[in-house]
Protein backbone atom coordinates (compact mmCIF):
# COMPACT_ATOMS: atom_id res chain seq x y z
CA UNK A 1 0.00 0.00 0.00
CA UNK A 2 1.28 3.73 -0.90
CA UNK A 3 0.65 6.43 1.26
CA UNK A 4 0.49 10.45 -0.99
CA UNK A 5 3.48 11.98 -1.34
CA UNK A 6 4.22 14.96 1.28
CA UNK A 7 3.43 17.95 -0.09
CA UNK A 8 4.79 19.88 2.08
CA UNK A 9 7.67 20.33 5.15
CA UNK A 10 5.56 19.21 7.39
CA UNK A 11 7.30 16.01 9.00
CA UNK A 12 10.85 17.46 8.20
CA UNK A 13 10.18 20.60 10.48
CA UNK A 14 8.57 18.59 12.99
CA UNK A 15 12.19 16.11 12.64
CA UNK A 16 14.62 19.34 12.63
CA UNK A 17 12.35 20.68 15.72
CA UNK A 18 12.76 17.56 17.59
CA UNK A 19 16.51 17.11 16.67
CA UNK A 20 16.99 20.62 17.96
CA UNK A 21 15.38 19.63 21.12
CA UNK A 22 17.71 17.21 22.17
CA UNK A 23 20.91 19.27 21.02
CA UNK A 24 19.99 22.05 22.88
CA UNK A 25 19.05 20.18 25.96
CA UNK A 26 20.77 17.24 28.21
CA UNK A 27 18.15 14.72 26.74
CA UNK A 28 19.09 11.54 25.17
CA UNK A 29 17.41 9.54 22.72
CA UNK A 30 18.34 6.32 23.79
CA UNK A 31 20.12 5.19 26.99
CA UNK A 32 18.08 7.45 29.14
CA UNK A 33 19.12 7.18 33.53
CA UNK A 34 15.31 7.91 34.35
CA UNK A 35 14.86 4.29 31.94
CA UNK A 36 16.77 2.34 33.70
CA UNK A 37 16.34 3.33 37.12
CA UNK A 38 12.24 2.88 35.64
CA UNK A 39 12.86 -0.84 34.63
CA UNK A 40 14.78 -2.03 37.66
CA UNK A 41 11.36 0.07 39.51
CA UNK A 42 8.82 -2.20 37.53
CA UNK A 43 10.68 -5.36 37.58
CA UNK A 44 11.17 -5.03 41.56
CA UNK A 45 7.79 -4.10 41.59
CA UNK A 46 6.64 -7.72 39.50
CA UNK A 47 8.97 -9.95 41.52
CA UNK A 48 7.56 -8.66 44.86
CA UNK A 49 4.06 -9.03 43.51
CA UNK A 50 4.96 -12.83 42.53
CA UNK A 51 6.59 -13.66 46.04
CA UNK A 52 3.67 -12.21 47.94
CA UNK A 53 1.64 -14.25 46.20
CA UNK A 54 2.65 -17.10 45.79
CA UNK A 55 4.80 -17.43 49.11
CA UNK A 56 3.03 -14.72 51.68
CA UNK A 57 -0.38 -14.50 50.67
CA UNK A 58 -2.33 -16.63 53.56
CA UNK A 59 -5.77 -15.73 53.15
CA UNK A 60 -7.59 -15.28 49.73
CA UNK A 61 -8.05 -11.14 50.13
CA UNK A 62 -4.27 -10.96 50.22
CA UNK A 63 -4.03 -13.41 47.13
CA UNK A 64 -6.40 -11.32 45.11
CA UNK A 65 -4.69 -8.04 46.05
CA UNK A 66 -1.47 -9.59 45.36
CA UNK A 67 -2.34 -11.11 41.80
CA UNK A 68 -4.07 -7.35 40.97
CA UNK A 69 -0.76 -6.08 41.92
CA UNK A 70 0.81 -8.64 39.42
CA UNK A 71 -1.80 -7.99 36.84
CA UNK A 72 -1.02 -4.68 36.60
CA UNK A 73 2.69 -5.11 36.87
CA UNK A 74 2.76 -7.02 34.17
CA UNK A 75 0.97 -4.49 32.09
CA UNK A 76 3.51 -1.56 33.14
CA UNK A 77 6.43 -4.59 31.57
CA UNK A 78 4.76 -4.26 28.64
CA UNK A 79 4.18 -0.54 28.20
CA UNK A 80 7.52 0.57 29.30
CA UNK A 81 10.58 -2.17 29.26
CA UNK A 82 9.27 -4.50 26.14
CA UNK A 83 8.05 -1.70 24.41
CA UNK A 84 10.43 0.83 23.87
CA UNK A 85 12.77 -2.30 23.40
CA UNK A 86 10.95 -3.77 20.61
CA UNK A 87 11.11 -0.53 19.10
CA UNK A 88 15.01 0.03 19.51
CA UNK A 89 13.66 2.87 21.33
CA UNK A 90 15.77 1.67 24.91
CA UNK A 91 19.28 2.02 24.03
CA UNK A 92 21.50 2.32 20.68
CA UNK A 93 22.65 -1.21 21.87
CA UNK A 94 20.95 -3.49 19.84
CA UNK A 95 21.40 -6.25 22.07
CA UNK A 96 19.93 -4.27 25.10
CA UNK A 97 17.18 -3.51 22.92
CA UNK A 98 16.55 -7.51 22.40
CA UNK A 99 16.96 -8.20 25.73
CA UNK A 100 14.57 -5.90 26.89
CA UNK A 101 12.42 -6.85 24.08
CA UNK A 102 11.91 -9.92 25.75
CA UNK A 103 10.73 -9.31 28.68
CA UNK A 104 7.02 -9.88 27.12
CA UNK A 105 8.90 -13.87 26.43
CA UNK A 106 9.00 -14.17 30.03
CA UNK A 107 5.18 -13.03 30.45
CA UNK A 108 4.11 -15.49 27.83
CA UNK A 109 3.69 -13.36 24.70
CA UNK A 110 6.36 -13.63 21.93
CA UNK A 111 8.62 -10.43 21.03
CA UNK A 112 9.08 -12.17 17.60
CA UNK A 113 5.36 -12.02 16.85
CA UNK A 114 4.92 -8.42 18.48
CA UNK A 115 7.47 -7.30 16.26
CA UNK A 116 6.03 -7.95 13.29
CA UNK A 117 1.95 -7.43 13.82
CA UNK A 118 2.97 -4.21 15.85
CA UNK A 119 5.75 -2.94 14.77
CA UNK A 120 5.33 -3.81 10.68
CA UNK A 121 1.77 -3.72 10.58
CA UNK A 122 0.06 -1.68 13.04
CA UNK A 123 2.59 1.42 12.78
CA UNK A 124 2.32 0.85 9.36
CA UNK A 125 -0.77 0.95 8.13
CA UNK A 126 -2.81 2.40 11.43
CA UNK A 127 -6.29 2.11 11.16
CA UNK A 128 -6.81 1.20 7.40
CA UNK A 129 -9.60 -1.66 8.09
CA UNK A 130 -8.67 -5.01 6.75
CA UNK A 131 -4.55 -4.51 7.12
CA UNK A 132 -4.23 -3.08 10.74
CA UNK A 133 -4.84 -6.44 12.87
CA UNK A 134 -5.12 -4.07 16.11
CA UNK A 135 -8.63 -3.16 14.68
CA UNK A 136 -9.98 -6.48 13.87
CA UNK A 137 -11.67 -8.56 16.33
CA UNK A 138 -13.14 -10.85 13.71
CA UNK A 139 -16.87 -11.31 14.73
CA UNK A 140 -16.62 -10.46 18.23
CA UNK A 141 -16.04 -6.27 17.89
CA UNK A 142 -16.89 -3.64 15.42
CA UNK A 143 -14.01 -1.35 15.76
CA UNK A 144 -14.03 0.57 12.09
CA UNK A 145 -17.02 2.10 10.01
CA UNK A 146 -15.88 -0.24 7.20
CA UNK A 147 -16.58 -3.44 9.29
CA UNK A 148 -19.13 -5.66 8.47
CA UNK A 149 -22.18 -5.31 11.56
CA UNK A 150 -23.73 -8.09 13.34
CA UNK A 151 -27.15 -7.79 15.63
CA UNK A 152 -25.04 -8.67 18.74
CA UNK A 153 -23.00 -5.74 18.23
CA UNK A 154 -25.51 -3.71 19.80
CA UNK A 155 -24.39 -4.48 23.32
CA UNK A 156 -20.12 -4.23 22.62
CA UNK A 157 -20.10 -0.95 24.15
CA UNK A 158 -20.86 -3.84 27.43
CA UNK A 159 -19.25 -6.87 26.20
CA UNK A 160 -16.06 -6.31 25.03
CA UNK A 161 -14.83 -4.69 28.08
CA UNK A 162 -15.00 -7.94 29.78
CA UNK A 163 -13.44 -9.63 26.47
CA UNK A 164 -10.45 -7.29 26.95
CA UNK A 165 -8.89 -9.40 29.49
CA UNK A 166 -8.79 -12.08 27.71
CA UNK A 167 -6.11 -10.94 25.08
CA UNK A 168 -3.15 -12.42 27.18
CA UNK A 169 -4.76 -15.92 27.04
CA UNK A 170 -5.06 -15.14 23.22
CA UNK A 171 -1.75 -14.32 22.74
CA UNK A 172 -0.38 -16.86 24.87
CA UNK A 173 -2.14 -20.07 24.28
CA UNK A 174 -3.70 -19.34 20.52
CA UNK A 175 -1.89 -16.46 18.28
CA UNK A 176 1.47 -17.30 19.49
CA UNK A 177 1.50 -20.78 19.15
CA UNK A 178 -0.66 -20.80 15.68
CA UNK A 179 2.07 -18.21 14.16
CA UNK A 180 4.59 -20.37 15.35
CA UNK A 181 3.03 -23.92 13.21
CA UNK A 182 1.63 -22.16 10.66
CA UNK A 183 3.19 -18.19 9.99
CA UNK A 184 -0.42 -16.76 10.17
CA UNK A 185 -1.32 -14.63 13.32
CA UNK A 186 -5.09 -13.26 12.52
CA UNK A 187 -5.01 -11.63 8.92
CA UNK A 188 -1.46 -11.29 8.84
CA UNK A 189 1.07 -14.29 7.10
CA UNK A 190 4.70 -13.92 8.56
CA UNK A 191 7.77 -15.89 8.46
CA UNK A 192 7.81 -19.16 11.81
CA UNK A 193 10.78 -18.34 14.12
CA UNK A 194 13.79 -20.10 13.35
CA UNK A 195 17.13 -21.03 14.98
CA UNK A 196 17.90 -18.73 17.68
CA UNK A 197 14.67 -17.08 17.25
CA UNK A 198 12.57 -20.18 17.47
CA UNK A 199 15.17 -21.15 20.83
CA UNK A 200 13.79 -17.74 22.51
CA UNK A 201 10.24 -18.61 21.34
CA UNK A 202 10.31 -22.08 22.96
CA UNK A 203 12.98 -21.28 25.86
CA UNK A 204 10.12 -18.10 26.86
CA UNK A 205 6.76 -20.11 26.46
CA UNK A 206 8.45 -22.70 29.36
CA UNK A 207 9.47 -19.67 32.03
CA UNK A 208 6.18 -18.13 31.58
CA UNK A 209 4.45 -21.86 32.19
CA UNK A 210 7.29 -22.43 34.81
CA UNK A 211 6.31 -19.02 36.60
CA UNK A 212 2.44 -19.16 36.55
CA UNK A 213 2.01 -22.59 36.93
CA UNK A 214 4.57 -24.94 38.00
CA UNK A 215 6.47 -23.20 40.45
CA UNK A 216 3.25 -21.99 42.57
CA UNK A 217 1.49 -25.15 42.43
CA UNK A 218 4.49 -27.20 44.33
CA UNK A 219 2.84 -24.53 47.24
CA UNK A 220 -0.59 -24.33 46.24
CA UNK A 221 -3.28 -26.50 44.82
CA UNK A 222 -3.62 -26.65 41.13
CA UNK A 223 -7.09 -24.61 41.69
CA UNK A 224 -6.00 -21.88 43.47
CA UNK A 225 -3.16 -21.59 40.83
CA UNK A 226 -5.36 -21.52 38.24
CA UNK A 227 -7.84 -19.19 39.98
CA UNK A 228 -5.14 -16.14 40.57
CA UNK A 229 -3.69 -16.98 37.09
CA UNK A 230 -6.94 -15.72 35.60
CA UNK A 231 -7.28 -12.81 38.00
CA UNK A 232 -3.89 -11.45 37.32
CA UNK A 233 -3.91 -12.15 33.36
CA UNK A 234 -7.43 -10.83 33.07
CA UNK A 235 -6.04 -7.69 34.71
CA UNK A 236 -3.02 -7.55 32.81
CA UNK A 237 -5.29 -7.96 29.30
CA UNK A 238 -7.71 -5.53 30.38
CA UNK A 239 -5.13 -3.03 31.67
CA UNK A 240 -3.05 -3.72 27.46
CA UNK A 241 -6.26 -3.24 25.71
CA UNK A 242 -7.81 -0.35 27.23
CA UNK A 243 -4.53 1.76 26.60
CA UNK A 244 -3.84 1.03 23.53
CA UNK A 245 -7.70 0.87 22.39
CA UNK A 246 -7.82 4.63 23.77
CA UNK A 247 -5.43 5.64 21.10
CA UNK A 248 -6.84 4.79 17.83
CA UNK A 249 -10.68 3.44 18.55
CA UNK A 250 -11.88 6.79 19.77
CA UNK A 251 -14.70 9.38 17.95
CA UNK A 252 -12.31 11.39 17.26
CA UNK A 253 -9.39 8.88 15.27
CA UNK A 254 -9.93 8.36 11.73
CA UNK A 255 -10.41 5.14 9.07
CA UNK A 256 -9.50 5.89 6.38
CA UNK A 257 -9.50 3.57 3.35
CA UNK A 258 -7.20 3.24 0.07
CA UNK A 259 -9.03 4.95 -2.65
CA UNK A 260 -10.87 2.60 -4.59
CA UNK A 261 -8.92 3.28 -8.18
CA UNK A 262 -5.47 3.37 -6.83
CA UNK A 263 -5.62 1.54 -3.81
CA UNK A 264 -3.47 4.62 -1.96
CA UNK A 265 -4.10 6.62 0.73
CA UNK A 266 -5.17 10.10 0.28
CA UNK A 267 -2.97 11.35 2.92
CA UNK A 268 0.82 11.48 3.49
CA UNK A 269 2.42 8.91 6.14
CA UNK A 270 2.75 11.20 8.83
CA UNK A 271 -0.35 12.98 8.83
CA UNK A 272 -2.02 9.61 8.40
CA UNK A 273 -0.50 8.44 11.71
CA UNK A 274 -1.26 11.82 13.41
CA UNK A 275 -4.96 12.04 12.18
CA UNK A 276 -5.82 7.96 13.39
CA UNK A 277 -4.17 8.40 16.48
CA UNK A 278 -5.32 10.41 19.69
CA UNK A 279 -3.60 11.50 23.12
CA UNK A 280 -4.89 11.22 26.27
CA UNK A 281 -4.02 12.47 30.16
CA UNK A 282 -0.71 14.18 28.54
CA UNK A 283 -0.17 16.08 31.52
CA UNK A 284 -0.79 13.15 34.17
CA UNK A 285 2.55 12.28 35.22
CA UNK A 286 1.50 9.16 36.90
CA UNK A 287 0.14 7.60 33.68
CA UNK A 288 2.57 8.78 31.87
CA UNK A 289 5.14 6.88 34.12
CA UNK A 290 2.98 3.88 34.18
CA UNK A 291 1.32 3.69 30.41
CA UNK A 292 5.26 4.02 29.10
CA UNK A 293 4.12 7.32 27.92
CA UNK A 294 1.60 5.21 25.32
CA UNK A 295 -0.50 8.18 26.66
CA UNK A 296 1.38 10.00 24.06
CA UNK A 297 0.69 7.79 21.38
CA UNK A 298 0.85 10.54 18.83
CA UNK A 299 4.61 11.00 19.47
CA UNK A 300 5.45 7.23 19.58
CA UNK A 301 3.83 6.88 16.23
CA UNK A 302 5.71 9.29 14.37
CA UNK A 303 8.89 9.04 16.61
CA UNK A 304 8.74 5.35 18.08
CA UNK A 305 12.63 4.35 17.81
CA UNK A 306 13.01 7.36 21.06
CA UNK A 307 12.39 6.56 24.41
CA UNK A 308 9.43 6.76 26.12
CA UNK A 309 10.43 9.22 28.57
CA UNK A 310 10.89 11.95 25.81
CA UNK A 311 7.38 12.08 24.74
CA UNK A 312 5.52 14.87 27.43
CA UNK A 313 8.63 17.06 25.88
CA UNK A 314 8.07 16.03 22.24
CA UNK A 315 4.40 16.67 22.59
CA UNK A 316 4.50 20.29 22.97
CA UNK A 317 6.80 20.33 19.72
CA UNK A 318 4.12 18.30 17.55
CA UNK A 319 1.27 20.05 18.73
CA UNK A 320 2.55 23.52 17.84
CA UNK A 321 4.02 22.17 14.66
CA UNK A 322 0.35 20.10 13.61
CA UNK A 323 -1.35 23.44 14.42
CA UNK A 324 0.95 25.64 11.66
CA UNK A 325 0.34 22.86 9.00
CA UNK A 326 -2.91 22.46 9.70
CA UNK A 327 -2.71 18.88 10.89
CA UNK A 328 -5.77 17.59 13.39
CA UNK A 329 -3.90 17.07 16.73
CA UNK A 330 -6.41 15.45 19.24
CA UNK A 331 -5.88 14.75 22.58
CA UNK A 332 -8.08 14.37 25.84
CA UNK A 333 -7.59 16.25 29.06
CA UNK A 334 -8.00 13.19 31.04
CA UNK A 335 -7.96 9.13 31.23
CA UNK A 336 -12.03 9.05 31.82
CA UNK A 337 -12.58 11.56 28.84
CA UNK A 338 -10.84 9.09 26.92
CA UNK A 339 -12.68 6.06 28.18
CA UNK A 340 -16.15 7.50 27.93
CA UNK A 341 -15.01 8.31 24.39
CA UNK A 342 -14.19 5.05 23.74
CA UNK A 343 -17.30 4.10 25.12
CA UNK A 344 -19.34 6.12 22.88
CA UNK A 345 -17.07 4.87 19.61
CA UNK A 346 -18.11 1.41 20.81
CA UNK A 347 -21.53 2.25 21.17
CA UNK A 348 -22.42 3.98 17.92
CA UNK A 349 -20.30 0.84 15.67
CA UNK A 350 -22.67 -1.34 17.32
CA UNK A 351 -25.41 0.40 15.29
CA UNK A 352 -26.24 -1.17 11.86
CA UNK A 353 -27.54 2.03 10.81
CA UNK A 354 -23.91 3.43 11.05
CA UNK A 355 -21.67 3.96 8.00
CA UNK A 356 -18.17 5.23 7.18
CA UNK A 357 -19.60 8.26 6.27
CA UNK A 358 -21.64 8.66 9.48
CA UNK A 359 -18.81 8.06 11.75
CA UNK A 360 -16.82 10.89 10.67
CA UNK A 361 -16.65 12.91 13.24
CA UNK A 362 -15.66 17.20 12.32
Amino acid sequence: MKFAQPDDAFLPVLKQRVDDMFSSTSRRQRDCAAMYVKTATILIWFAGSYVLLVLFAATWWQALLAAVSLGLAMASIGFNIQHDGSHSAYSSRPWINSLMAMALDMLGGSSFFWKKTHNQIHHSFTNITGHDGDIDMGVLGRLSPHQESRRFHRLQHLYLWILYGFLPFKWQFIDDIRGAVTGRIGINQFSRPRGLQLMVFIGGKLLFLSLAFAIPMLVHPWHSVLLFFFVASFVQGLTLSVVFQLAHCVEEAEFPMPEVESGAMEQAWAVHQVETTVDFARHNRLITWFTGGLNHQIEHHLFPQICHVNYPAISELMETTCGEFGVRYAAHDSLFSAIRAHYRWLRRMGQPTVSASDAVVG
